[in-house]
């Protein structure tokens, strides 16, 4: 027979105390009471050296510009990067991740694997100024092409994924003897990873990780960074090769086939639309997972802020939190620097 006032088998979780049952939730409401005590047993933690901040250097600017589509961004000339470089030093961000706009751009996208590009000349000028920075170096053509897509484009207006891989290969190569720390492909092309690893391999640079764009969705929130880095495709859209909203399971094929041909990281895109899939990739996979918190989810927030419906530090502070709690280790983020200044 149980002793009188044991607690049932079917609510271990329950206590009784002279008989009267204390609810959970009473226990939880005692753990919330204070600050110190909700720091304490926090489950999530979130800081600086989790954070990326994206950067777009454009190339015969001169100072800074703003992007009018996500307020409190710039457009940054090369002469700006020392000062923004030691900003990032004394907000203790630890990385950046390098968008180039370069001043003339061609069917083929050329600028992008010029070694006197505008991402190439942008990493030395950042390394020099703060040599601790960890600059990431996007690999995609989109930013370079007259066309806007992400790869060369065929007779009948397709994107040739085979004939891509050599550019991307070679721009990846630029970018490490430029001093960048880490290949970031975000082309979706497929075979990138495999032929991106193979040439930094052979050009020496075998220590050098990827971190992929490995589940990158064709978003409708991308909107304001195809603005501020002139990417927009200039006839049809990139669901061909970028992946559809709608897969989970897709996404998790695409993770697991870019660590198979290389990738020493790996990304979801975007962050806040897709946390499930942030969980599923972190649940499946070994390697270390980014989230990339884009600019149609910053600009959305700015915007709501801007008119005074939501907190901005608490709003950053909880979206944040939240991707982190969804699994992502490195979330890439343009509030990095307004969360790290009020840390």
């Amino acid at each position: 027979m149980a002793h009188l006032g044991a607690c049932p088998a079917s609510t271990p979780s329950r206590r009784y105390n002279g008989g009267v049952e204390a609810s959970p939730l009473r226990r939880h409401r005692r753990l919330r009471r204070t600050e110190p005590l909700r720091a304490l047993i926090r489950e999530t933690s979130l800081s600086t050296r989790q954070l990326v901040y994206p950067l777009f250097v454009e190339e015969g600017l001169s100072g800074r510009r703003p992007i009018p589509s996500m307020p409190g961004q710039d457009r940054l000339g090369l002469d700006a990067l020392a000062a923004e470089a030691r900003d990032l030093r004394n907000l203790q961000i630890p990385a950046v991740l390098l968008f180039g706009l370069p001043r003339d751009k061609d069917d083929r996208g050329s600028a992008a694997w010029d070694r006197e590009g505008v991402v190439q000349q942008a990493t030395r000028r950042l390394k020099d100024a703060n040599p601790d920075l960890l600059v990431v170096g996007d690999v995609c053509l989109c930013e370079y092409t007259s066309h806007g897509h992400c790869g060369l484009i065929r007779p009948d207006g397709g994107v040739d994924n085979d004939a891509t891989l050599p550019l991307l290969a070679e721009t990846s190569v630029s970018l490490a003897q430029a001093g960048c720390d880490v290949i970031a492909p975000s082309d979706m092309m497929d075979g990138r990873v495999g032929a991106i690893r193979a040439a930094l391999d052979v050009a020496g640079f075998a220590e050098l990780p990827i971190l992929s764009y490995a589940a990158k969705f064709a978003s409708a929130f991308y909107g304001p960074f195809r603005e501020a880095a002139e990417s927009t495709p200039q006839f049809g859209d990139r669901h061909g090769y970028q992946m559809d909203p709608a897969n989970a399971r897709m996404a998790l094929d695409e993770v697991l086939t870019d660590i198979d041909e290389g990738a020493d990281m790996v990304m979801v895109k975007p962050a806040l639309p897709y946390l499930d899939v942030i969980r599923q990739v972190r649940d499946a996979v070994q390697v270390p997972v980014a989230a990339y918190n884009v600019s149609g989810e910053y600009s959305m927030l700015m915007a709501a802020v801007q008119n005074g419906w939501l907190d901005e530090a608490r709003a950053v502070n909880e979206t944040l939190t939240c991707i982190r709690r969804a699994g992502a280790d490195i979330v890439i983020t343009y509030h990095a620097k307004q969360w790290a200044a009020r840390r």
